[in-house]
């Protein structure tokens, strides 16, 4: 076993991600993509996409090395929001899957720009292919959450860890359908209400919230705290500082979407801050490699070899030069 280089969130940053790449030892082979000396394979995390103006170089590079055999890949939240931003709904004359309002086309815009249209198609329709999640040989990858059921709903239902035809596409964009609940559970984190613990509204960004992510990745869930996942700093709806979780009662009839699986996960979606912290970023079986690549972080990877527990040495990270 060579072992899987897994890397997060890249969003559009070209220089990060040659970077990495250069950090972790890949070099590029005659065919013009990158390669591990050892047989290593890269594994992206999904969010190629958005945010930054690099895409071109990024789009390039990642499928470059998944066509050559030097790396994989799984679908993150901004691909599979950009195919439905770009599909028109079969059923809804003038609509699309996703919304063409001004806060989605705010966040697309950088992608939107960076090809002409007919070069953009290409893009969407390689998209559609990308994997939900990879069960690998002794190492998980999905982008925001592993939850087991959700992903075995979908492997009955899909037929596989794809989604393969517009009618499955179309229930994925809808949150009332199980494909879509089970989509948005996988891609973009399970979330709870807060308010049902008597907890205020909160802002992430300029959007004002009421549903938290769940901390799926802590194997026990003894207190409000421990399942959800309120960042440092966030402010609630009158602009004060988030009050303190960790003395609110803790209901008890909540799932914690706990992972307990014995294969560690490797995960995207989470825009932490650098360095990883154990409990938060990484415990025994749970990796996370975002951190903020898409904003003044570095772009990460874990370096996978075999191992069943999780080992925070193993983390590569690099900013752009």
């Amino acid at each position: 076993m060579s072992g899987y280089d897994i890397i997060g969130d890249i969003h559009g940053n070209g220089a990060k991600l040659t970077a990495l790449l250069k950090s972790l030892d890949y070099h590029l082979d005659a065919g013009g993509s990158h390669r591990h000396p050892e047989g290593r394979t890269a594994v992206f995390a999904g969010d190629l996409i958005d945010r930054g103006e690099e895409h071109r170089e990024v789009l390039d590079t990642v499928k470059a090395m998944v066509d050559a055999g030097s790396a994989l890949i799984v679908m993150g939240n901004h691909e599979f929001n950009a195919v439905c931003y770009a599909t028109a709904h079969p059923d809804l004359e003038g609509l699309h899957l996703r919304e063409h309002n001004q806060k989605n086309e705010e966040q697309h815009e950088s992608f939107l720009r960076a090809f002409p249209d007919d070069e953009r198609v290409e893009w969407i329709e390689w998209f559609k292919g990308l994997p939900l999640w990879l069960d690998l040989d002794g190492v998980r990858v999905v982008h925001a959450c592993w939850h087991q059921e959700s992903i075995d709903l979908l492997a009955n239902v899909l037929g596989g860890n794809t989604l393969r035809n517009l009618g499955q596409w179309v229930e994925a964009s809808d949150k009332d359908t199980k494909i879509g609940q089970a989509i948005e559970i996988i891609l973009k984190n399970p979330e709870i209400e807060v308010t049902v613990y008597g907890l205020p509204k909160f802002f992430t960004g300029k959007t004002l919230r009421s549903e938290a992510r769940v901390r799926w990745w802590a194997p026990e869930v003894n207190s409000i705290a421990d399942l959800i996942d309120m960042p440092e700093g966030t402010k609630q709806e009158n602009g004060e500082p988030y009050p303190s979780i960790l003395d609110t009662p803790f209901r008890g009839d909540e799932t914690s979407f706990a992972y307990l699986g014995a294969e560690p996960v490797v995960y995207g979606h989470h825009w932490r801050s650098w360095g990883p912290k154990e409990h938060l970023d990484w415990t025994p079986k749970t990796a996370c490699v975002d951190f903020s690549a898409g904003k003044d972080g570095p772009l990460v990877a874990y370096r996978w070899s075999g191992e069943s527990i999780i080992d925070p040495a193993n983390y590569v990270h690099a900013f752009a030069p």
